[in-house]
């Protein structure tokens, strides 16, 4: 689709980036000492509404170009004489277009929420500092037009969600789950660092669309092709929460509910999804890493799925769904290109913040996440309950809300090329569909089971959930009779969509739209009207349940078993024993020779030197004193001759002398 042509200028690109910048520097330097907290507040929504707008037109000026792409100027960043240089600059395509509005649409209502939900917080004004920083982190990263620039804001992105997952930390859970993530996700970092390393050093570019080309024309291929990609690969299972990197992001619900809202719909775990798409020519070009991509993503999916049917805290039900929906998002560029991946990143992003903001509106009313303490919060709290229900219907893609538009298209591909992938990702459309119902029944259905009065929450955090649901409705239509499809892929027309209606010609539609029924009814059926026992299907199935109620222990697998017994005890108490006996016993030795060598040195001198001349000067004494005792013989004229005799010798003397 080609609009009236539409020019932003390249500052206007570059504000995008400094204006939440800007707000953190400002609030963090300035306003949070102000004494007027909504002054912090104010300042980073303005700078992030300003944000959006630049990114909206940023849209409109990529949709109206003839190639979705806008060249902007950039600078040397760093030069090294004799060898290449590292430029800061900008891409502005498809792709970061869309992902520009994602970041700014979300993080706007997330913090125009958060002034109800944070409301006499005493770190209010850092809160807001945090998440000005957070917002420009994941733009910076969406902009970069090359890997270092890219990696720099990657890690800013990975900086900022320890400082707003351990945003209490005074609380031993946040800080503990704030080390976490940061620790999980650097294991991720170090591949994606050694494939840009492994990248430069056979290229000499780190600038992203040169390492586009090379892949395209083969100049880049081979072993050091599919490593590289493995290794970017791995870096985006860490930040997105991938399989086995995934332990990281249930544990960062000890956060505030918004920045949960905030990282599972377009931060933190959307940059691993981006990563991949902004590189995946180089996937392309290596079938072994594409299908990496698929497999992980497809387990990933039905694994997490899994773990979310048996969760009580409504929180990480949630965490686990957004696990599970990033490898369907995986899936999706494994199995369908970028279109396919990124569009259901698209229209995730606006259901997966509903849902937080209402996980959030619950627990403001009720002061709990735990839905057995919930129940019958319909009626009294009918704006959540409606916006909840619209993502819920989204999310496990009911006709025709935007989850509907964007799953199908994952699941249409997936049957094309990987039957057996495709089978997973249609069991996990059963899974989403009983998990998120179970957990619209025990929350707002029935009686209420809590202490606390719940209430409506306060204006300024309805509205943000009500202009999400309108996305969670309409946001899939932008690929009806494949619109998105034809921007993301530069031009070529693909999918299945065609029309609003006419997706219903394919029989995919009907299966799909069937498992999420039966999901749906199975949630009925035991959380509302009783015909089942989940105490007797616990019991029947109990040996699944323990699995799933304890994540398959991968926690204890990786603390108590590699950390404390493989790491910890084995190879630290080796690595302590081989210290102890060989490291420590050279030295030792070493040391005693040392010793041994001084002090035999010491002692040849004590008795060559000092007891010589100490014992010489007695000898001599002895000596003398025996030869002159000799002469003592006590005789007088003895003694009178040899005083004549001196007497003679002087006389001779002074004659000779004159």
């Amino acid at each position: 689709m080609v609009i009236m042509e539409i020019t932003i200028p390249n500052t206007a690109v570059w504000m995008i980036l400094l204006l939440p910048l800007a707000a953190f520097a400002l609030v963090a330097l300035v306003t949070r000492f102000s004494g007027k907290p909504w002054l912090s507040a104010w300042l980073s929504i303005g700078a992030t509404l300003a944000a959006t707008c630049l990114s909206l037109w940023a849209l409109l000026s990529v949709m109206s170009s003839p190639h979705h792409q806008i060249a902007i100027a950039g600078f040397d960043w760093l030069v090294i004489s004799g060898s290449a240089g590292i430029q800061m600059g900008i891409i502005l395509d498809s792709l970061t277009a869309v992902m520009l509005v994602v970041v700014t649409i979300v993080s706007l209502m997330v913090q125009i929420y958060s002034q109800g939900y944070m409301h006499g917080d005493p770190g209010y004004p850092r809160y807001f500092a945090f998440i000005s920083l957070f917002t420009a982190s994941m733009l910076g990263a969406v902009l970069a037009d090359n890997l270092v620039m890219l990696f720099f804001f990657w890690e800013l992105v990975g900086l900022c969600s320890y400082l707003l997952i351990g945003f209490w930390f005074d609380r031993p859970a946040a800080a503990n789950a704030a080390k976490k993530a940061f620790i999980v996700t650097r294991i991720g970092d170090f591949g994606l660092l050694a494939a840009i390393l492994l990248l430069f050093s056979q290229t000499n570019t780190v600038d992203i669309a040169q390492l586009h080309n090379m892949a395209i024309a083969g100049t880049l291929s081979g072993a050091v092709l599919t490593w590289a990609a493995i290794g970017i690969f791995v870096g985006a299972t860490g930040k997105s929460a991938q399989f086995p990197l995934h332990v990281w992001l249930p544990n960062a619900m000890e956060g505030p509910t918004p920045v949960s809202a905030l990282i599972h719909a377009a931060t933190m775990v959307a940059a691993g999804i981006f990563l991949v798409a902004r590189m995946f020519p180089l996937f392309e070009a290596s079938p072994e890493a594409l299908t990496t991509v698929s497999v992980i993503g497809a387990f990933t999916a039905i694994f997490a799925a899994s773990i979310g049917l048996v969760m009580t805290d409504i929180k990480r039900v949630l965490a686990f769904s957004t696990i599970s929906q990033l490898g369907y998002m995986m899936l999706g560029l494994g199995v369908g290109g970028v279109a396919v991946g990124i569009f259901h990143l698209f229209t995730h992003a606006f259901f997966k913040a509903l849902l937080f903001l209402g996980a959030g509106s619950i627990n403001h009313a009720t002061g709990t996440f735990d839905m057995r303490r919930m129940g019958g919060l319909r009626k009294l709290m009918p704006w959540t309950y409606a916006t909840f229900l619209i993502a819920s219907l989204s999310i496990i893609g009911i006709w025709p809300l935007a989850g509907f538009w964007s799953k199908d298209e994952i699941l249409v591909s997936a049957l094309e090329s990987q039957p057996v992938l495709f089978a997973l990702a249609m069991i996990t459309v059963f899974m989403t569909a009983f998990y998120m119902f179970r957990v619209v029944f025990l929350t707002f259905g029935g009686k209420y089971r809590g202490d606390n009065r719940p209430h409506e929450s306060p204006k300024v955090m309805v509205i943000p959930m009500v202009v999400l649901a309108a996305l969670a409705i309409g946001a899939g239509w932008f690929n009806v009779n494949g619109g998105f499809a034809s921007f993301l892929g530069h031009g070529e027309s693909y999918g299945f969509i065609e029309g609003l209606f006419g997706i219903f010609t394919h029989p995919l539609t009907w299966a799909s739209l069937l498992m999420a029924g039966m999901g749906v009814l199975l949630a009925y059926a035991i959380y509302s009207a009783g015909w089942l026992s989940a105490e007797r299907i616990g019991r029947l199935f109990r040996p699944f349940y323990r699995l799933f109620f304890n994540k398959y222990w991968l926690d204890e697998l990786y603390i108590d078993i590699i950390l404390k017994k493989i790491i910890i005890n084995g190879l630290f108490a080796r690595l302590k024993l081989f210290d102890t006996l060989v490291i420590d016993g050279l030295v030792n030795g070493v040391v005693r020779v040392a010793m041994n060598v001084v002090f035999i040195g010491f002692k040849s001198f004590d008795t060559l030197v000092i007891d010589g001349l100490v014992n010489g000067a007695g000898v001599a004494v002895s000596t003398l004193g025996r030869v002159l005792r000799k002469v003592q013989t006590g005789q007088p004229q003895l003694y009178g001759m040899f005083i004549i005799l001196g007497i003679l010798a002087i006389g001779l003397c002074l004659v000779f002398a004159g």
